[in-house]
């Protein structure tokens, strides 16, 4: 060990000596912090500062690795300083091994400066997995000296040296994210970033600073850099030269792709498997949730009833910091990005209780385009665009639904937040089994596997929930419901398994809703105890004692005027709810042309009489309920005729509003009240510290007028200003 430690003492001494080792190992990197941090404005944002050190960390350690470590070795082997050494005599190991980790001493100590200056100056807080930092850049820096080193070893000038290191510091300096984020660079560009080992640095590091990962998270870009550290020192030693007048042959500098050969297959994999693709959009959505945002002279409506007429709104790091009842008297004081909401209103994300996010709300030409798996997601974007930022699934295809409420809540996707309510429990020929009769033979099977439970009886009820509740869904959701002459009979599900049904659910700590028909049903899922009521009674008025029962009960009433409304247009043919502004806006172009195409080619010669009926007695029954003070929530039936996803929640407020339900209440029922059902008021539905930053800034007051509910200036997600336009983008490459 004694020749290891020598050369290193050497190395330490000469480096201390050396003013331009100095400035580049320190005042240089130091300098890029400074202006990145400013240009950056890393005070109003943790993860802007996250980012500028995980930047500027990348830069040191390619340069120290290149420059360094390998044009320091060519220049020594030129200026014959290594001829000395092989008189000593000291093998060509010690001064490799010495290099490499005279660096690694060097550097360090960089890292520690960059953190002290971004706390102290700039209040930015210390990583708390710090020691998995240092261990992987540690890694990191010995990789990277030793592939310089390996360049050294392979080339015969200083000339040779600098072009084989600039071809590979240019592309891992500009493509590995070190300089230019990978989420702004086409997916082809970034397959190719695949194949670069600063690639792999620079998203291990910014998994550990940023993701708050575990350095075990990343053991796979770990071993890969261990194996090119040992690569690199085996054929550095059989490739050292002590003088330049040794030569090598053109074709030893094949080697070089030995040492890179380990990102060769990585980067292979991940080109056809995209996961790093994917890990950086999960990263990147996680940066932009880090800022600090300060929404100021703006009315505030909490969410459970209280108004602020003119405050302030302070989000960090994707939650509510704090809200003011007056404007702070020194806003800059509190370093973050100041918005002014004069003459707006900020509310939570408005939440629509009752979709089927599976199924279209219009109708297509060309039949391959129902199955089209990218539709469901731009749904999920559809509602994010209109300012709803969460829903309820009533019934979708199971596994479906899981994928897209964990692609929303990982970051790849951006888009309204997923509540995964199904599959639907009914009774064999119940509803909505007619449904599926519509479905090709092919996907029959599979429909009912993924979208109905047919239980037989009590205890295989409370086995299907149980599957359900290990599989991860939010809540469950059964059908009580016989039909009438009108439209079509069913056959119902059970009173003893329905029953069933719900107390497995509360035994499991599932929310439950119930789809009813009718008083008889309401009654029922009422008395099992229910969490909420879908629909209600279609045909006659609910009597006042029902409406008690689930006051006294705290069952929540989901009217769902906007299906019946959907329903009396269709059979009249009238496409006026394809009109609205907002709804144009999200709603496929194709789908509205198809579907007004439909409603003409369909139009009846005499209107639909029983479904005025209908459409007056539901409107009655939500008057009912508001005066009976029951708890309201805002569902709508999206995805049936005529309710396209989108701006669904704002036009059912406005049928509420006009029956008479103030717009408070109204706007209570889509916010708070409707994440209590969901259960998750503790972290959206109110405009309170602790909870999500996810709200919307509205032009205008809708406690004045329920349509500003339309008229969205902006909307936050988890502290993210959404960029509106370029939701409708994300599935392109």
């Amino acid at each position: 060990m004694r020749p290891y430690i020598a050369q290193i003492k050497s190395n330490l001494r000469l480096m201390a000596r050396d003013r331009s080792v100095l400035f580049f190992s320190y005042l240089f990197p130091l300098s890029f912090f400074f202006l990145f941090a400013q240009s950056f404005h890393v005070s109003e944002s943790s993860g802007a500062m996250t980012q500028v050190i995980t930047m500027v960390l990348i830069i040191g350690v390619l340069g120290n690795g290149f420059f360094g470590a390998g044009m320091r070795a060519v220049q020594d082997r030129e200026t014959n300083v290594l001829r000395r050494f092989k008189v000593a005599p000291v093998g060509p190991l010690p001064i490799i091994v010495a290099g490499i980790a005279s660096g690694l001493v060097a550097f360090l100590p960089s890292v520690f400066l960059f953190f002290f200056f971004g706390k102290v100056i700039y209040r930015a807080p210390l990583p708390h997995n710090l020691i998995s930092i240092l261990i992987f850049l540690s890694i990191g820096v010995i990789a990277f000296r030793s592939l310089g080193m390996i360049i050294a070893g392979v080339v015969n000038s200083m000339q040779e040296m600098s072009i084989i290191t600039q071809l590979l510091y240019l592309p891992m300096l500009f493509l590995s994210g070190a300089t230019f984020p990978l989420s702004m660079m086409p997916v082809w560009l970034q397959k190719i970033a695949q194949f670069l080992p600063a690639t792999y640095l620079f998203q291990g590091l910014q998994s550990l600073m940023l993701g708050g990962e575990s350095f075990f998270s990343n053991i796979i870009p770990v071993i890969a850099l261990v194996v090119t550290l040992g690569v690199a020192l085996v054929l550095g030693t059989k490739l050292f030269r002590w003088e330049k007048e040794e030569k090598i042959a053109a074709s030893a500098k094949l080697w070089l792709l030995a040492v890179l050969a380990p990102f060769v297959f990585m980067g292979v994999y991940q080109a056809r498997t995209l996961q790093n693709v994917e890990k950086t959009k999960m990263l990147t959505r996680t940066l932009m949730r880090r800022g600090s945002t300060l929404v100021q002279n703006v009315k505030v409506f909490v969410g459970n009833g209280t108004v602020i007429e003119k405050g302030a709104v302070l989000v960090r790091d994707g939650k509510i910091a704090q809200v003011f009842g007056t404007p702070p008297s020194d806003p800059k004081a509190l370093h973050a990005e100041i918005v002014d909401g004069s003459g707006k209103t900020l509310l939570p994300g408005l939440i629509d209780m009752h979709v089927h996010i599976g199924a279209p709300g219009g109708v297509y030409k060309e039949a391959a385009k129902y199955a089209d798996p990218k539709l469901a997601k731009r749904r999920l974007a559809a509602y994010l665009y209109s300012g709803i930022t969460a829903i309820r699934s009533t019934g979708d295809f199971l596994h479906s639904s899981l994928e897209w409420r964990e692609l929303v809540r990982s970051g790849r996707y951006l888009g309204a937040e997923l509540f995964v309510c199904g599959p639907l429990f009914t009774a064999a020929g119940g509803h909505p089994e007619e449904l599926i009769a519509n479905f090709p033979d092919q996907a029959k099977q599979q429909a009912k596997a993924e979208f109905l439970r047919e239980p037989k009886s009590a205890d295989e009820a409370r086995q299907q929930v149980d599957a359900l509740k290990k599989s991860g869904v939010d809540g469950i959701k059964a059908v009580l419901e016989s039909g009438n002459a009108e439209w079509g009979l069913f056959n119902r599900l059970d009173t003893n398994i329905y029953d069933a049904v719900i107390a497995e659910a509360k035994k499991d700590n599932l929310p439950s809703a119930t789809h009813t028909g009718n008083t008889t049903d309401m009654r029922d899922a009422i008395t099992a105890g229910t969490n909420s009521i879908e629909h209600g009674s279609m045909e006659l008025p609910v009597p006042p004692a029902l409406f008690a029962d689930m006051k006294a009960k705290q069952i929540a009433y989901d009217p769902t005027l906007s299906i019946y409304e959907g329903l009396l247009y269709l059979h009249n043919g009238n496409p006026e709810l394809l009109n609205r502004s907002l709804l144009q806006q999200v709603g496929p172009g194709d789908l509205l042309e198809d579907t007004r195409a439909f409603l003409k080619k369909n139009k009846p010669e005499k209107p639909a009489a029983p479904f005025e009926h209908v459409w007056d007695n539901v409107r009655g029954n939500l008057k009912a309920a508001y005066a009976s003070g029951v708890l309201l929530i805002t569902g709508t039936d999206a995805g049936n005729l005529l309710v396209v996803h989108g701006p669904t929640v704002q036009h059912e407020l406005e049928l509420w509003v006009q029956d008479g339900i103030p717009p408070a209440i109204a706007l209570q029922a889509a916010t708070y009240n409707a994440a209590k059902v969901l259960r998750a008021d503790d972290r959206i539905g109110l405009i309170q510290p602790g909870r999500d930053a996810t709200f919307l800034l509205l032009d205008g007051d809708p406690l004045q007028d329920i349509g500003v509910t339309e008229h969205i200036n902006s909307v936050y997600f988890k502290g993210e200003k959404i960029d509106r336009t370029s939701l409708f983008d994300q599935d392109k490459d």
